[in-house]
């Protein structure tokens, strides 16, 4: 099934996704993990207490309830070990605090989340790293990059907001020789259209806000690591003091079940959509991967078993066309996040982009495509086009 290498057993995704992670043998034949809810763990007795050889010492670093996530997460990415962390922006945050020192050199990808970027220009660089945005269109040429300071290289495919798609296989090659090592954040097309760590990636992150969750209500981050950068990832994470509650763990594992059936129908109704907003009046372009219009194509072909439900659209006019756009959405809501059940849009802003997202040629707007009827959803931007031009 996977055209992908997987370390993983041959099952199908939907099979692994709805068993891994816990043995309802392991609590009574109960199908579902039980929510444990803690902070404080007992100890039998003293030696115990002093050995530190207990499963669980406290809560921070785990419970039952997480390590179930936990679990599943590995089985999918193909990692040695996962952390939690409460937002899908610490997921981000904390490999870079792990692996980066004052006078490291750390390369980001230019089309990176915008909050990425806000972290990298004010806390990075307070503490005294050098941060050096690249186009994520340059493959191998990443090499000419890298200086002998360089620890990291950020990755983030396809690209936020405007979707450009890296030759990951490549920038690995570059950046392992180099020395330095390699993050991704792969919210887009989860360990289920791209197991980051089969392309040699040494860190895997993802928003589990976003399709992991599904239903728009819990936040929550992931970061996967290979046997090279767990142990001190996992480090820094006890020194931070990061940790999930039980509750949110419990849903974004409940959520996985359904994640493959979920993700085809956001994916067959996004590249529905896409195909027939190319053909619209006022649409000048569609940035979509799946697209055999888009400039990513042929990598995304290569690498990707599937795509993800969000794309972005380039249209005429200035900002009172965008708002006349979204003003006129019923269906649709205006949000920023996405990966949930519900439709969303959005007027994307690339102020801060030192290389790409530039030259398009009127707003761009960001679709989330949920699960609605593709009837309705067309028929929805339909009447937001007709708004546009008449504004």
């Amino acid at each position: 099934m996977d055209k992908q290498p997987s370390k993983a057993t041959k099952l199908g995704i939907n099979t692994r996704l709805a068993h891994g992670g816990y043995d309802p043998r392991d609590y009574h034949g109960f199908v579902n993990p039980p929510v444990v809810h803690a902070s404080t763990v007992l100890f039998p007795d003293a030696e115990t207490m002093a050995s530190n050889k207990q499963k669980y010492t406290y809560a921070t670093h785990g419970t039952p309830t997480t390590d179930a996530l936990c679990r599943a997460i590995d089985e999918l990415e193909g990692s040695v070990g996962t952390l939690l962390v409460p937002s899908g922006l610490v997921a981000v945050t904390l490999p870079l605090l792990a692996f980066l020192a004052p006078g490291d050199h750390l390369l980001m990808v230019d089309c990176c989340y915008g909050n990425t970027r806000h972290f990298c220009n004010t806390m990075l660089k307070q503490y005294g790293i050098e941060v050096e945005y690249y186009d994520p269109l340059i493959g191998a040429g990443i090499e000419s990059l890298i200086k002998p300071n360089t620890r990291v290289v950020f990755t983030e495919s396809p690209g936020s907001n405007t979707f450009e798609v890296q030759d990951i296989p490549a920038i690995v090659e570059k950046a392992h020789a180099a020395g330095a090592i390699v993050m991704m954040d792969n919210t887009w097309a989860t360990p289920i259209y791209f197991k980051a760590l089969d392309y040699g990636v040494d860190i895997s992150i993802h928003a589990a806000t976003k399709y992991p969750s599904g239903h728009s209500d819990i936040l929550m981050g992931t970061v996967s690591a290979n046997d090279k950068c767990f142990k001190k990832l996992d480090a820094a994470y006890t020194a931070l003091g990061l940790c999930v509650g039980g509750d949110d763990a419990y849903q974004i594992l409940r959520g996985l079940r359904t994640m493959g059936l979920r993700m085809e129908r956001h994916a067959q109704n996004a590249i529905e959509i896409a195909k027939w907003l190319e053909s619209q009046e006022g649409v000048i372009e569609v940035l979509h991967p799946a697209l055999e219009s888009h400039a990513g194509h042929a990598l995304w072909k290569r690498d990707f078993c599937g795509a993800g439900g969000v794309f972005s659209i380039v249209i005429n006019g200035g900002t009172k066309q965008a708002h006349a756009f979204l003003n006129a959405l019923r269906i649709f809501g205006l949000g920023y996040s996405w990966g949930g059940y519900e439709s969303l849009a959005l007027h994307v802003h690339l102020g801060g982009r030192v290389i790409t997202g530039k030259d398009y040629a009127g707003p761009v707007i960001r679709l989330q495509i949920g699960l609605e009827d593709t009837a309705d959803l067309i028929a929805d931007i339909e009447n937001a086009l007709a708004a546009m031009k008449a504004a």
